[in-house]
């Protein structure tokens, strides 16, 4: 709890820096079908304006995906935002439950239905090498579940590949949006049902 704690608080303080180009792609994208895909360098303002941008634009689906490397701890540090009802749609559908309330589910909670629907659709590896993911838990934040996640003992790599379909099996234009910043460098990607899985380089 103390490590998701400090986690927690150290990324929402970074998130709040991210604003303007990525968002700006995004306005673009939606207006002409055209959102930028992979290796884009995106300024620290990206992140919050790609989830602002995204919850005006609801009920388009989209998350949003933020991966950093932390070097002084050798890990992935995983901020995963999705809309609550989105969400709460593609687990009914997977656990086969139409009454289900994520909110205030009977039975399963929320982390374990997590931890189960994840497994599948979220992947990550380093250098071509399968990563284990670590789920840590959950918050809620107006509209959207923030769900934390983490890689541990990571060593230094240069290539990243990450599977992100969730929400993909319900909502063909689900666009589950990805900014991994690893030595102060940001890059972005966008998967999808069609392209679930892509790959982002950075230098050592």
């Amino acid at each position: 709890m103390l490590s998701r704690i400090r986690f927690t608080d150290k990324r929402q303080n970074q998130i709040t820096n991210r604003v303007l180009k990525f968002g700006f792609g995004i306005i673009f994208g939606v207006t002409c079908r055209i959102i930028p895909l992979k290796f884009m360098s995106v300024s620290p303002i990206g992140f919050a304006f790609s989830w602002i941008i995204a919850m005006s634009l609801h009920p388009m689906h989209v998350s949003v995906t933020e991966i950093e490397m932390d070097q002084k701890d050798k890990r992935l540090e995983i901020m995963m935002r999705v809309f609550v009802d989105d969400l709460e749609v593609t687990l009914r559908e997977n656990y086969h439950n139409p009454d289900l309330d994520v909110i205030a589910p009977k039975g399963k909670t929320l982390d374990q239905m997590m931890v189960e629907y994840l497994e599948p659709h979220f992947k990550i590896s380093l250098d071509n090498k399968p990563q284990t993911t670590k789920y840590l838990g959950h918050e809620i934040d107006g509209e959207a579940f923030i769900f934390y996640i983490e890689v541990e003992k990571v060593n230094k790599w240069t290539t990243i590949h990450i599977k992100n379909d969730i929400i993909t099996e319900i909502y063909k234009d689900q666009s589950n949006l990805v900014h991994v910043t690893s030595n102060e460098t940001v890059r972005s990607l966008r998967l999808t049902r069609s392209h679930p899985l892509d790959k982002l380089t950075f230098e050592l």
